[in-house]
């Protein structure tokens, strides 16, 4: 019990740190002009600072000293380190305009420096297809191409107001559940941390329009590293012997549920843009969020549906675990309903839309890289 009001207190001083910073540091992006600035690629039409991210990241560490009174936080110190320099290359980006290959080799270094630092790369697969634990010549392969993955997916999710900040909302206190559950309580404080610090950058993001700040390539590639570190931790989670009926319980569908919407749909973009012969990385309007406002929707609309879809997802994985069926099972389950959505939504979003212009083509390939 002592460790849920810790947690708790450490939410609720994120929360109110990043509410304090916020005003100060949204001043000390206009004074030296670190704005996103208004193209045609783009949804806005005034500059917008893009310094979102220090929020995050200030409301998330402070809440943690709290923590540390309690439990030694040095285990984290490898991830906090990690998450300076990817907000540093992502400020260098927001700044700069980094080429996509740039941040690519970035990311790379960060991640395999982050697994060294820990406890390696994920090499144990727990019984799913029969597999356990797995060589380092193809760990190291997988690890750093889902983190890569992974921090992509947030950063490519990043286009209409409050979408990647409410999805790691979502995340982080998904994953803070599981990991307090299995009794992490040093990952499930810090993941609640960051969930203190987006909730006010969020609610100021989506409904604020004099004092507005995007999160910027700094905050999602900052939070993008931060969720590949929880989830190489929970990949080392022994379910048999740290969850109750932890027998049949999928960690990777877990995973994959949490995040199947920025994942499956970021899948669907690169091969989309692979098909057409042009670059994967190059931005374009085929993500799930373009096809809703193109629909009509609006951006806190598209983000709370998104999210609200995602969720369901979730609901689906846990029907499907609680039937007890096999791990596999449960993993099929959830990349069908991720395909479903990604494509199967996009495509009906789509055909609807073209059906209400009279059959005029509506796919939008012009570049975006509008911040939420």
């Amino acid at each position: 019990m002592h460790d849920i009001y810790s947690v708790v207190m450490v939410f609720l001083v994120s929360l109110v740190v990043a509410s304090l910073v916020y005003k100060p540091i949204l001043l000390f992006a206009k004074k030296y002009k670190i704005y996103d600035n208004p193209e045609e690629r783009k949804f806005q039409r005034v500059p917008i600072p893009v310094m979102g991210g220090g929020v995050v990241f200030l409301g998330a560490v402070i809440g943690l000293q709290f923590y540390w009174f309690v439990r030694d936080c040095l285990p984290l110190i490898p991830l906090l380190i990690a998450m300076v320099v990817m907000l540093g290359v992502g400020i260098w980006d927001d700044i700069k305009d980094l080429s996509p290959y740039t941040k690519f080799i970035f990311e790379i270094i960060v991640v395999v420096l982050l697994a060294l630092s820990t406890d390696g790369p994920v090499n144990n697969f727990h019984g799913l297809w029969g597999i356990y634990e797995i060589s380092p010549w193809i760990a190291w392969p997988l690890t750093v191409i889902a983190c890569v993955g992974i921090i992509n997916a947030i950063n490519m999710v990043d286009g209409i107001d409050g979408l990647s900040s409410g999805f790691c909302i979502m995340i982080f206190s998904s994953f803070s559940w599981l990991l307090f559950i299995t009794q992490d309580y040093i990952h499930a404080a810090f993941g609640m941390a960051i969930v203190g610090g987006l909730v006010p950058f969020f609610i100021m993001n989506v409904f604020s329009h004099r004092s507005k700040m995007f999160i910027g390539d700094a905050g999602t590639m900052m939070l993008g590293i931060a969720i590949c570190d929880f989830v190489m931790v929970i990949m080392r989670i022994d379910p048999i012997t740290s969850i109750k009926h932890g027998e049949d319980y999928c960690i990777i569908a877990f995973l994959m549920a949490v995040s199947a919407v920025p994942i499956f749909d970021t899948i669907r973009v690169m091969f989309g843009r692979i098909l057409r012969r042009r670059s994967p990385f190059r931005p374009d309007r085929s993500h799930l969020h373009h096809a809703f406002i193109a629909y009509g929707f609006h951006h806190l609309e598209t983000s709370l549906l998104e999210i609200i879809i995602n969720i369901l997802i979730i609901f689906f994985w846990m029907a499907l675990k609680y039937s007890h069926l096999p791990m596999e099972w449960q993993l099929y389950g959830v990349v069908a309903a991720g395909i479903a959505v990604s494509c199967g939504l996009y495509w009906i979003l789509v055909s609807q839309r073209q059906k209400g212009n009279g059959g005029e083509s509506t796919s939008v390939t012009t570049e975006d890289k509008g911040k939420s």
